[in-house]
């Protein structure tokens, strides 16, 4: 007993850690290395329905590489690259919407008093223990052409026929918002709270500006949490299926629906691996980027740091 309570004490932490490594190992690296691999194989009929890439037989070792899947996505880029810059355009101004609206809910929550503040987090938390696909049909109760907000128009006579608002960006956009809102506001208020309202006063006392307070010390110091809201938006709105599914129409069409084309109805899982492949490559980008600049501002601060000591 005692020698067990020795090795844990011992190792104790180590386990911790490589519990949740072993989960990322097997459920998330493992299948990630299955979709390259099949990325670089060829389709076939059966179960599965794609070729391994490399295995033996009668014959010795064999393998099945090729590029023809990527090629493939080149060559009839209107369809599969086309999708992928269309989902990166929606995504990107999905998260600057989401960013302006968060930006100022976010500063309110942050500034309120502990009582009021608890049942705005509530509340901003809310949506998410409701279905997103309810709150989505709701939105589109909300949008259709005889729905609550055309209808009200039409009876104020404000408009004489209705708006469309259904299968377009802003519809996309809308949906966007309503889903993806919370994940932009907890990280600028995690920010946000944190800032010393003695700073400000400073600010304040020294002839600055609420603009120029903003711009000189609110806005710089939560560039963090605009940077992980940011992340937190834009890479599950790249891939996003149900949205643009029942929101958008024909020239909406996102990543997420050509890869479900190609899983489930043509069946090509090395080509939908290809797509797949490559957005990956995309979303990787900008959390390379952040990263590198979290790198890039902890070296300047270290810097800073040693010439001031000396």
């Amino acid at each position: 007993m005692a020698a067990a309570r020795q090795w844990i004490s011992r190792h104790g932490r180590r386990l911790v850690v490589a519990l949740p490594l072993v989960w990322l190992l097997v459920f998330f690296l493992m299948p990630l290395v299955e979709v390259a691999q099949t990325s670089f194989t060829v389709a076939r009929r059966g179960i599965p329905p794609f070729a391994p890439l490399w295995g033996f037989d009668e014959d010795g070792f064999f393998t099945n590489f090729n590029l023809e899947n990527y090629s493939l996505l080149l060559d009839y880029w209107q369809d599969y690259i086309g999708p992928a810059g269309n989902s990166l355009r929606l995504a990107f101004v999905s998260t600057l919407i989401c960013l302006l609206f968060a930006y100022p809910m976010a500063w309110w929550i942050a500034r309120s008093n502990p009582r009021q503040r608890a049942i705005l987090l509530v509340l901003v938390m809310l949506p998410f223990w409701t279905s997103s696909l309810l709150r989505i049909y709701a939105l589109i109760g909300l949008l259709n052409p005889n729905g609550f907000i055309n209808s009200m128009l039409i009876f104020l006579g404000v408009i004489d026929t209705p708006i469309r608002m259904m299968q377009t960006d802003f519809s996309i956009y809308m949906g966007m918002l309503l889903t993806y809102l919370p994940l932009m506001i907890l990280p600028l208020y995690a920010v946000m709270i944190r800032l010393e309202d003695d700073l400000l006063d400073a600010a304040a006392d020294l002839g600055a500006s609420r603009v120029g307070v903003f711009v000189t010390i609110v806005l710089p110091l939560t560039v963090p949490g605009i940077v992980a809201g940011s992340l937190l938006v834009f890479i599950p709105a790249v891939g996003e299926f149900v949205i643009p599914a029942l929101l958008g129409g024909p020239e909406q069409i996102m990543v997420g629906k050509v890869l479900w084309t190609e899983f489930f109805r043509n069946r090509d899982w090395p080509v939908a691996s290809a797509i797949a492949m490559l957005l990956l490559a995309i979303l990787a980008l900008p959390i390379i980027y952040a990263r590198y600049q979290d790198g890039r501002e902890t070296a300047l601060d270290r810097a800073e740091g040693q010439g001031g000591t000396s």
